[in-house]
């Protein structure tokens, strides 16, 4: 029987915090009585002979360990209940050989490797008229790109052989598995109902791109609720994860956490022989606001050659993946200290971990963020040059520390021993600032109208005036807060909605008007549109906006251009910080007539 498993067969169970969503607090911990071994050897840091005295005359009493010489008993119930709260431990000489390591090892003097970053752009309705536009200018730009289609010859005849492409169809939930957006930051949602002529159209749909002004029109597919409604609750839940949200993602506090609740256990030096002790509790009105608040608190002592203590949580069940964020925020009540994130993305114990420092100011609540590209991969307190780059979609597991040593060998500035508190209250992910939209929406013109109380139909576009006849298309893009453009803004998700007037097969160039409030008619090019709309995913000033948008010529005249005198390309941004939130036109149907 090795010495770990005879500590193991005395502990009946690890000890456990468990903080919930509600501030709930609960603490196991094995009733054994700790044993103790004592540490009276030379510098020469000698074997030392472990022999409980309940156990003197068992065949374990000249069972050898190694650790170094100190001034203090070493606490090894604790020890081998901190291994196995963590699952799979390493063998305990391992550890050793880590102090040694820590110690001896010289400082790294190479750069560690660089985060890889992903801004993939998702195009929906790629093979549309405004969609495919907005994959070719994407293109142009350098902005890798990938497109969900329902028909996979279609896009690629029309994309290229070479696209990157997801099958799948909005109004099918089973078709949009997350793990095929994984990696994708924005999203321009191109799709909308396919509506045709009743008599039938071309092969290249020359009755379509002149306009339902033209036609008679009836809906083809699926119906105007499959795919503005349950197919844009599909789209997002599908891709929420992905592209972030505005207010950040919690991973714990208590509004809500990962999986409603993260077991939390110490990690101290008692691995290492130290003597050091902290633990995790729930403070029920510590926070700022009077509410709850984690709190990371104990003794640190450099006794044993130790100094160092932690908190860190159980491997998550399912991995977080935060790759739409941009670091961690934690906000922390300070006591002038400099502390450790530790962020871990394998689900073993003694593995890499993406660390970094943090200073406190005593006394004060603050925000401290640590974005993921300041991370360092520090495994034994020496930084891995050669471990793989930070991968935020596949966090398994957090930690916070507060010890004597940084890294290489550096030390902590304001390491004393002692006693220490640090209440926390909270940590997310969070997105840098400015804000940019991670979804632009392409929606339409009119959608507020038809229940707009005293609206004169007949001065409105085909769309308006056949609402009815065409499945209640505009209405369900817009019905009250269930349905439509609605999701996208109680998603949570940074966006942009792009209400055009009549598509167009004409030219990008014309002069523009940009409106809110829905009460223009009006036509705009297609090519327009999607210029408009790649320009939003760059802007803060689109963040939160709905708008409309028209060109300055009027039906009756058809827009041209001179291929040797173009009209010079347009600054979006100045129509987009002209744009207030909260303005959908919404507003109108309880009170006055739109103005046409």
């Amino acid at each position: 029987m090795s010495c770990s498993s005879c500590c193991a067969a005395a502990v009946s169970s690890p000890p456990a915090v468990l903080a919930g969503p509600r501030g709930s607090f609960s603490a196991s911990c094995s009733g054994t009585t700790c044993q103790k071994v004592h540490f009276l050897g030379s510098k020469q840091f000698p074997r030392i002979t472990y022999s409980p005295s309940s156990r003197a005359s068992s065949r374990l009493s000249r069972r050898t360990i190694i650790a170094f010489a100190g001034q203090q008993s070493w606490d090894i119930g604790r020890f081998v209940k901190t291994l196995y709260f963590f699952n799979g431990p390493p063998n305990p000489l391992k550890i050793v050989e880590s102090i040694i390591n820590s110690i001896t090892s010289p400082a790294s003097s190479e750069v560690p490797k660089k985060m890889e970053t992903s801004d993939v752009v998702l195009v929906t309705g790629a093979t549309g008229g405004v969609g495919r536009r907005v994959v070719d200018i994407l293109r142009k730009k350098g902005v890798p790109v990938r497109v969900l289609a329902r028909n996979a010859d279609k896009a690629r005849s029309m994309l290229g052989p070479d696209v990157d492409l997801i099958i799948g169809d909005v109004t099918k939930e089973e078709t949009l598995d997350p793990k095929y957006f994984k990696g994708i930051k924005k999203v321009v949602n191109a799709v909308s109902v396919i509506v045709g002529p009743k008599e039938g159209d071309t092969p290249d749909r020359q009755k379509y791109k002149q306009g339902i002004k033209f036609f008679e029109p009836e809906i083809k597919g699926p119906s105007p609720e499959m795919v503005e409604y349950i197919g844009m609750q599909n789209l997002i839940k599908a891709i929420q994860n992905s592209v972030g949200l505005s207010e950040g993602k919690l991973l714990f506090g208590f509004k809500g956490n990962i999986s409603g609740e993260i077991v939390w256990g110490a990690l101290d030096d008692v691995v290492m022989g130290g003597v050091s002790e902290s633990t995790f509790q729930i403070l029920p009105t510590g926070s700022e606001t009077g509410g709850p608040t984690g709190l990371f608190k104990g003794t640190v002592s450099t006794s044993n050659n130790g100094g160092f203590t932690s908190i860190r949580t159980k491997n998550f069940t399912v991995p977080e993946d935060l790759s739409a964020y941009d670091g961690i925020e934690l906000r922390v009540k300070g006591d002038g200290r400099r502390y450790k994130l530790i962020i871990r993305t394998s689900y073993e114990w003694d593995t890499v971990g993406y660390t970094a420092s943090f200073d406190t100011t005593k006394g004060e609540w603050q925000s401290v963020k640590i974005p993921f590209s300041s991370l360092r991969p520090i495994f034994r307190a020496r930084t891995m040059t050669d471990a793989a780059p930070f991968d935020a979609s596949n966090i398994t597991s957090l930690q916070l520390m507060f010890s004597k040593f940084e890294y290489d060998g550096k030390l902590n500035p304001t390491f004393t021993e002692g006693p220490f508190e640090l209440p926390f209250s909270s940590i997310r992910a969070y997105i840098n600032e400015p804000i940019t939209p991670r979804l632009v929406h392409v929606s339409s013109a009119g959608v507020t109208r038809p229940e707009r109380p005293g609206l004169d139909l007949s001065k409105q576009p085909p769309a308006v005036r056949l609402n009815k006849e065409l499945g209640s298309i505009l209405t369900y893009k817009l019905k009250v807060s269930f349905q439509g453009e609605d999701l996208i803004r109680e998603s949570g998700i940074p966006y942009t909605i792009v209400r055009p007037c009549a598509l167009t097969e004409e030219p990008a160039g014309a002069d523009l008007i940009f409106d809110q409030g829905d009460n223009i008619t009006g036509k705009i090019s297609r090519e327009e549109v999607a210029r408009i709309c790649v320009a939003a995913l760059a802007s803060p000033n689109a963040v939160g906006k709905t708008f409309e948008v028209k060109s300055t010529v009027p039906f009756s005249e058809p827009y041209v251009i001179d291929p040797s005198n173009p009209p010079p390309e347009k600054d979006y941004e100045a129509y987009f910080k002209d744009l207030k939130e909260g303005i959908t036109g919404k507003e109108a149907l309880e009170s006055m007539p739109a103005q046409v």
